[in-house]
């Protein structure tokens, strides 16, 4: 049924996963606002909802869910949205939510305020859910960046080909396209001028920026584009695969002082018949020499990662194996996940799928091994001095903030009415334990 919209409704924002999705959350709420939308940070009070989903777990999926639930629960009028992968990956399944007015994929988030507009004149449902193809152009998109933010992050690349046989995500996000190559600069110049210190370059397969365009365009250009504009702030690449990481570009990037010096490797497993069967394209000694060249071009830089335990015919063996792999290389950082069955990918069909209580068990003995890391690697912190990004106080205890290699770092704060907020500042590191490091302002 069709409703007379009012003016300045108020909006509500929600993203579940990845960076990528927390920037295209952004650009929709940049939209809405130029459209008269006030956002509100709870949902009972909005007139329109709009949640951003991930599907890369089926626990992502429940989660979404959940939330729709509760939103309708307490907020039996608003129109709620319902966008991103896991519509695109499983429309059959996101159109059963009636609790959701409009639904979109991965590929239509942009016409969102449209769709609204045209939801709110003729009351009906619209269900928008674009097939992804190959060659498809980057969908533009700028943000300002939040007022309130220290850092900003900027969209370089989407998709992924690599067809990894656990993952959902090319079904979910299509296959690479990359931001034009002279739009970077612009972008991080405008989030710097803006008073951002810190500049985020994200993807969903971060290595394969550029190869869309065949004209030899590389991820480290990228990075040189935006570590080339004027004034104080850094840049930190997000998560990037191991295999696409060459010597000319390790060399190209060390010459960067506006790089921070932390690389998120995306390992997945310790263990080479493991890697071969999740049909990664690296194995465990091409991972631990790249690992080498970057501590060498970067000493103590902060290598961080993801773990995947409980794959489908995952031995007790094979796990030992990357066990063991895990802490040889001495993660400062390790997300680790127990592996999740996605319906259409080779993983979910294989033999010799693990119980939940064995994947559980799995992850929480890596927890225990790479917490382990991480300490080492904090400690190793103790007498060297940082340059630490200051951003919202929280505490009335700390200043916090974050090193260069992403390390949270806190120091006293002595008084309530002073904050360091998106200053970057010369700390010496005096301690550390298992989650920070401590220290003083020099």
């Amino acid at each position: 049924m069709a409703t007379e919209r009012k003016s300045n409704m108020k909006a509500f924002f929600y993203t579940f996963g990845c960076k990528v999705n927390q920037y295209e959350t952004e650009n929709i709420k940049e939209a809405m606002l130029s459209e008269g939308y006030e956002v509100t940070e709870d949902y009972a009070d909005a007139e329109v909802c709009v949640v951003n989903t991930c599907t890369v777990t089926a626990q992502s999926d429940s989660k979404c869910r959940q939330l729709i639930h509760k939103i309708k629960k307490a907020n039996p009028e608003c129109l709620i949205v319902l966008a991103g992968c896991f519509p695109q990956a499983f429309e059959k399944e996101a159109s059963a939510l009636d609790e959701c007015g409009i639904i979109v994929g991965t590929g239509a988030k942009k016409e969102i305020p449209v769709l609204i507009k045209r939801y709110i004149t003729s009351g009906e449902r619209i269900i928008r859910i674009v097939p992804r193809e190959r060659g498809e152009a980057f969908e533009k998109m700028t943000n300002s960046g939040a007022d309130q933010k220290t850092r900003a992050y900027i969209k370089i690349q989407d998709g992924c080909d690599q067809y990894c046989t656990y993952c959902i995500i090319p079904t979910a996000r299509g296959h690479i396209c990359s931001k034009p190559l002279e739009d970077i600069a612009p972008e991080v110049q405008q989030l710097v001028d803006s008073g951002h210190k810190e500049i985020i370059l994200t993807g969903i397969n971060l290595c394969c920026y550029g190869r869309d365009f065949k004209n030899g365009t590389r991820l480290i250009d990228a990075v040189e584009a935006a570590c080339g504009c004027d004034g104080d702030y850094r840049v930190r690449i997000g998560s990037v695969e191991p295999e696409l990481i060459s010597d000319e570009d390790i060399l190209r990037m060390s010459k960067l002082e506006k790089l921070c010096p932390h690389f998120h490797l995306s390992l997945q497993s310790g263990c080479d018949e493991t890697l071969k069967r999740m049909n990664r394209h690296y194995d465990t000694a091409e991972y631990a020499e790249l690992c080498e060249k970057l501590r060498r071009h970067f000493p103590n830089c902060a290598i961080t990662t993801d773990i995947m335990v409980g794959f489908p015919q995952e031995t007790d063996e094979e796990f030992e194996k990357s066990l063991a792999f895990a802490k040889k290389i001495s993660f400062a950082e390790t997300h680790i996940f127990p592996y999740s069955r996605r319906p259409t990918t080779v993983a979910d069909k294989m033999k010799g799928q693990l119980d939940r209580k064995t994947k559980h068990s799995r992850a929480a003995q890596m927890a225990d091994v790479c917490n382990e890391t991480k300490a080492l690697y904090l400690k190793s912190l103790v007498g060297t001095v940082q340059e630490v990004l200051f951003e919202k106080e929280t505490s009335p205890q700390w200043h916090q903030g974050h090193a260069p290699n992403y390390v949270t770092v806190k120091i006293p704060r002595d008084s309530e009415d002073v904050s360091l907020r998106r200053q970057l500042l010369k700390i010496e590191i005096t301690s550390s334990d298992g989650e920070f490091c401590y220290g003083k302002l020099i």
